[in-house]
C-alpha cells in the first residue's frame, strides 16, 4: 500500500512486526502543509450509530482515545504517527464502509465483501492490507442448534477493522484481553488478529460439546423409536455442513499466516499463539469431520430401524388379514351349513295342494334326513378344507 501524505511510518521497528511499514529518514514525509490537498472522505457517522461498536487508539499498547465517530478516530489517528486503531463495526452501512476504505485506502472488491457477507473464509492480501473472512459459531442451547456469524477483518499497517454480520463473536472480551495485556497489544495489529482468531476457535469448543451432547441423545432416540428423530438428523447434519464450512478453509488459511513468518518478521511470541491456534482448529476440524460421518451412519441405522419396524407392522397386519380370512371362513361355513336345512324346510313348507309327497307316510322323516345329509356332507366337506 502507498504511504499516504497524512500518515507516517512508525519509528519503533523493534515493537511491529513485518506489517508496520519501515520508517526511514528518506521515505519520512515532512509535516504536512495546510494546503495540502486531502480527498473529501464521506459524512461522518453519528456519535449514535449502532453499527460502530467501538473505536480506540492505541499507542504502546494502551488506548489513548475513544473517538465516538470514524471521522474523530481518523483525525485522533493521524496526530498519533505511532498509534493504531481498532475499529469494530455491526453491520455497518455503505457509508461508513466507504469512509474508511477511503481513509484507510482498502481494495474496493474487499469492502464490496465485507457489506455482501454471506462469505467464505478467507485470507487475501492486498498489497500492505489483510481481508480476513471467519465464520463464527455459538451453540444455542434452548434451541439446541448452531447459530453461525460472519466476521471481516481488515488489518493494516496501524489498524485493524472487524465487521460483524451475526451475534457470534462477541469481540468485547477479545479487546479487554488485549488491553490487559499491553507489551501483547503492543505488537501491532497482527496481535489483535491472532487474539480474534483465538476467540473464534475458541468459541468453536462449546459448539463441539453441544452438538456430541446432541448426538449422544439421537442414538438413544433412534433405538427408542422415536418418530421426529429423522427430521432431527437432518437439522443437525445440515448444520455440520455450515460447520465444515467454517472450519475447513480456516485451517488452511492458519498455514498461509504461517507460511508469512519469516517473510513478515512475525513476533516469536505471535507464532507461538498461531501455532497454538491453528492445533485447536484442526482438531476441531477433525471432529466436525466426526460427526458428519457418525450422522451419517446414525442416518443409516435409524432408516434400517424404521425398515424393519415397517416390515413388522407389514407381517402384524398380513398375519391379522390372514387370522380374519380363517374366521371369516368359519363363519361362511356354518352359515352354508345352517342355509342347507332352512332351505328344505322352507320347500316342504309351501302351501299347495297339489305337491308331491304331501300325502306321503314318509315325507317327514325323508325331509330330516335330507336336511342332516345335507349338513353333514357340508360339514365333511369344509372339515376336508380346513375351513372348520
Amino acid at each position: 500500500m502507498s504511504e499516504r501524505p497524512d500518515r507516517r511510518p512508525s519509528p519503533s521497528a523493534g515493537k511491529r512486526t513485518g506489517w508496520r511499514r519501515p520508517a526511514s529518514p528518506a521515505d519520512t514525509p515532512p509535516a504536512r502543509p495546510p494546503a495540502a490537498p486531502q480527498p473529501a472522505p464521506p459524512a461522518p457517522t453519528p456519535p449514535n450509530h449502532r453499527s460502530v461498536i467501538d473505536s480506540a487508539v492505541y499507542r504502546d499498547g494502551r488506548r489513548i482515545a475513544s473517538p465516538t465517530t470514524l471521522a474523530d478516530t481518523f483525525r485522533r489517528l493521524r496526530e498519533e504517527p505511532d498509534g493504531m486503531a481498532w475499529i469494530g463495526l455491526h453491520r455497518p452501512t455503505e457509508p461508513e464502509l466507504h469512509s474508511l476504505a477511503a481513509e484507510f485506502n482498502l481494495h474496493e472488491l474487499a469492502v464490496e465483501d465485507a457489506l455482501e457477507a454471506h462469505q467464505r473464509p478467507k485470507l487475501e492480501r492486498y498489497g500492505d492490507t489483510l481481508f480476513v473472512v471467519l465464520r463464527a459459531a455459538r451453540y444455542l442451547d434452548a434451541q439446541e442448534e448452531v447459530d453461525f456469524g460472519e466476521l471481516h477483518i481488515f488489518v493494516g499497517p496501524d489498524f485493524l477493522i472487524t465487521v460483524r454480520h451475526g451475534g457470534a463473536p462477541d469481540l468485547s472480551s477479545v479487546r479487554r484481553r488485549m488491553e490487559e495485556t499491553p507489551e501483547l497489544l503492543s505488537l501491532g495489529p497482527e496481535a489483535a488478529l491472532y487474539a480474534i482468531l483465538d476467540a473464534v476457535v475458541d468459541g468453536y469448543a462449546p459448539v463441539v460439546e453441544g452438538v456430541q451432547t446432541d448426538i449422544d441423545e439421537i442414538e438413544t432416540e433412534v433405538f427408542r423409536g422415536d418418530p421426529a428423530v429423522s427430521r432431527r438428523i437432518y437439522e443437525l447434519s445440515r448444520e455440520m455442513v455450515e460447520f465444515q464450512r467454517a472450519t475447513r478453509p480456516l485451517v488452511g488459511m492458519l498455514h498461509g499466516l504461517m507460511a508469512g513468518f519469516a517473510k513478515y518478521g512475525t513476533d516469536e511470541e505471535l507464532q507461538r499463539y498461531l501455532r497454538d491456534v491453528a492445533d485447536h482448529v484442526t482438531h476441531t476440524s477433525e471432529r466436525v469431520d466426526g460427526f458428519r460421518q457418525a450422522l451419517t451412519e446414525i442416518l443409516t441405522v435409524n432408516a434400517t430401524l424404521v425398515s424393519q419396524q415397517q416390515n413388522a407392522e407389514m407381517r402384524a397386519l398380513a398375519e391379522a388379514g390372514f387370522e380374519q380370512n380363517e374366521e371369516i371362513k368359519k363363519i361362511s361355513s356354518w352359515a352354508a351349513i345352517l342355509f342347507a336345512p332352512t332351505l328344505v324346510g322352507t320347500i316342504y313348507g309351501m302351501n299347495f295342494e297339489a305337491m308331491p309327497e304331501l300325502r306321503w307316510a314318509l315325507g317327514y322323516p325323508f325331509a330330516v334326513a335330507l336336511m342332516a345329509a345335507v349338513c353333514i356332507s357340508l360339514y365333511l366337506i369344509f372339515k376336508r378344507r380346513d375351513w372348520l
